[in-house]
């Protein structure tokens, strides 16, 4: 019973738009492609995360926009290690979004997005990950839109509750765009809700010709100038 009630919880946290729109093949196809599961942390572990985080952000200070103009005010890092419970945390993203056999960029991407911040529409870089984005949403709630980049009346929306796990893959992936809304617009299934500061912790696997190559990737702040790190 309590699963039952898990799933239908799961279920009520992605909402399509105009799905007499959708033909249903590609229907199906984007439902087995986005996933959001809540209460994927418990509030002692997110206290725990927070506890190693917080320090280090309180470092740096919001950017206003970032070197590809999707990012607006926000401030971010990367992070290898982490203390030992907190690294079972990440291990379960690991085991829950990905494949066995998938090789994982050793850097765990944290993206803390400002009470007034957002994300613009884009798709992350074939470049820099490969087929799986997945993170977990601490401090608050948010709206993410998926919009097809091509047919841009197919539109999907994420309530990525706090405490969540969002993963991404196949067609979500590649063939839409994805975006944090605003806080001014941030209306989910035609109800608002409220966000404020928010932190989300990103794991990617390596892109499938680099993961051949067994590439070591180098955190912000330490990577070769020419490569930029694309964010979600």
């Amino acid at each position: 019973m309590v699963r039952v009630t898990l799933l239908k919880k799961a279920t009520d946290l992605i909402f399509f738009h105009r799905t007499d729109k959708w033909p249903v093949s590609f229907f199906e196809s984007m439902k087995q492609s986005i996933a959001v599961i809540p209460e994927f942390i418990t509030e002692d572990e997110e206290k725990c995360l927070l506890q190693e985080i917080e320090p280090h952000m309180k470092r740096l200070r919001y950017e206003e926009s970032h070197w590809d103009d999707a990012i607006h005010t926000y401030r971010e890092r990367e992070q290898k290690k982490w203390n030992p419970a907190n690294e079972k945390v990440l291990e379960r993203i690991a085991t829950t979004s990905f494949p066995e056999d998938a090789l994982h960029l050793s850097y765990i991407h944290i993206l803390d997005l400002h009470k007034n911040g957002y994300i613009k529409p884009h798709i992350d870089s074939v470049r820099y990950c490969g087929d799986v984005i997945s993170g977990i949403s601490l401090l608050s709630d948010c709206v993410m839109r998926l919009v097809h980049k091509d047919e841009k009346h197919l539109i999907v929306d994420l309530h990525l509750i706090r405490r969540s796990l969002y993963k991404m893959t196949g067609i979500a992936r590649y063939d839409f765009t994805h975006e944090v809304l605003r806080h001014n617009d941030s209306y989910f299934n035609d109800v608002y809700v409220p966000r404020e500061r928010r932190i989300s912790l990103i794991r990617r696997d390596l892109p499938k010709k680099e993961a051949k190559l067994n590439v070591e990737w180098k955190p912000l702040g330490e990577a070769v100038p020419d490569i930029k790190h694309e964010h979600k």
